[in-house]
């Protein structure tokens, strides 16, 4: 099968990751162009990176891609993928799809008008995260009842809370009832950290700065919990660990260890370790299998399980763009940024109480 071709919209540092997943797997994608808003943008990709990069949209679509990734800013996102959605083209657009309600609206309406548009939430995708999310959708916990996360920020957050406590549309018992409201509730706290890292490495000048930390309590109307909990430093520094803590009515899934009672009600202890999924066996390198063999037990983040989940979204946008198959169903990708919208407002009003209401994708049924 030929490789799957795909333009890149945006050169920023997120964008980055699909120029790297195209260089590494050649014979799976096939980066036509990577679209940069100035000339000098464009040149230096070329020269320092020797990917095709271009200000010409023409280019773009004279190329046919498969499908158009847009990695652009927050405020920008939204309309960079409704430009090429009205263009005919699927779109994988990075997190959120929208900064406004009415936004996300607009883009349900346009996925029932046939559009094709997935989101690149990639953290579900993370091979650790992805064993332990396996273990819940297996039943291994019973019923997942509270979920508490210090481990992803915003809306990476508040997916993996969803998908922790089982309230997708996977389920025919959710897709039947829809998916359940929310009230959110938030405080804020500041205090100081010592600078240890960065994206560019590691930090020794003795710095210390004031970091916010934001709790946000999430109750689902099914009774179901979630206890978010996170400080931006935790994304990079050697002195502050992430946490999962996942508990169900027959087990507990807790960083990187499962406690549950097997079918004779037995206690059952297991370490969970990176799980790379069959369906995305093409992604498989030998140096990917020695990272899975070789893993430190620890809640570790590493690029790599960045790089490879992403890769898989990449493999369901040619599956998209053929047959119309949600690798990550949007109506699940416009509720979670539609919680994302109600936990900044919660975050911005500490102790008071916000509520989900109406929206149209509520059980993804167009």
């Amino acid at each position: 099968m030929k490789p799957l071709s795909f333009i890149l919209v945006g050169a920023g540092w997120r964008a980055m990751f699909y120029v790297r997943i195209a260089q590494r797997y050649p014979e799976l994608f096939d980066l036509k162009y990577v679209l940069c808003r100035s000339a000098e943008k464009a040149e230096r990709l070329r020269r320092e990176y020797g990917v095709p990069a271009t200000v010409s949209e023409a280019d773009c679509e004279a190329a046919k891609p498969d499908f158009v990734v847009t990695a652009v800013s927050y405020d920008a996102n939204f309309q960079a993928a409704v430009y090429w959605l009205e263009k005919g083209f699927a779109v994988l657009a990075e997190t959120p799809a929208a900064s406004r309600f009415e936004d996300l609206e607009r883009l349900w309406e346009m996925h029932r008008n046939g559009a094709r548009l997935m989101i690149a939430e990639q953290y579900t995708r993370y091979p650790l995260l992805a064993a332990g999310l396996r273990a819940v959708r297996q039943g291994l916990l019973g019923d997942p009842c509270m979920a508490e996360l210090s481990l992803a920020h915003d809306y990476h957050g508040i997916s993996l809370i969803r998908r922790m406590l089982d309230c997708g549309l996977d389920r025919e018992q959710n897709r039947a009832a829809g998916l359940p409201d929310v009230r959110l509730r938030a405080e804020r706290y500041e205090f100081p950290v010592l600078e240890t890292d960065s994206r560019s490495g590691p930090v020794t000048s003795g710095r210390m700065l004031p970091r916010e930390r934001v709790r946000v309590t999430m109750e689902f109307e099914n009774g179901k919990v979630g206890f978010y909990d996170f400080n931006g430093v935790q994304y990079h520094t050697f002195i502050r660990a992430r946490h999962i803590n996942v508990q169900g009515t027959r087990g507990e899934w807790n960083d990187t260890l499962l406690r549950y009672a097997d079918a004779e009600q037995k206690p059952v202890l297991r370490k969970l370790f990176p799980e790379r999924m069959p369906e995305y066996a093409a992604l498989d390198t030998p140096e990917l299998k020695k990272l899975c063999e070789d893993w430190n037990p620890a809640v570790h983040m590493e690029n790599w399980q960045d790089e490879y989940a992403i890769a898989t979204l990449l493999l369901d946008m040619g599956e998209l763009a053929r047959s119309g198959k949600e690798g990550y169903p949007l109506a699940e990708g416009l509720e979670d940024a539609y919680l994302t919208l109600l936990f900044r407002e919660a975050v911005s009003r500490p102790g008071e109480t916000v509520k989900t209401e109406k929206r149209p994708w509520k059980t993804g049924k167009m």
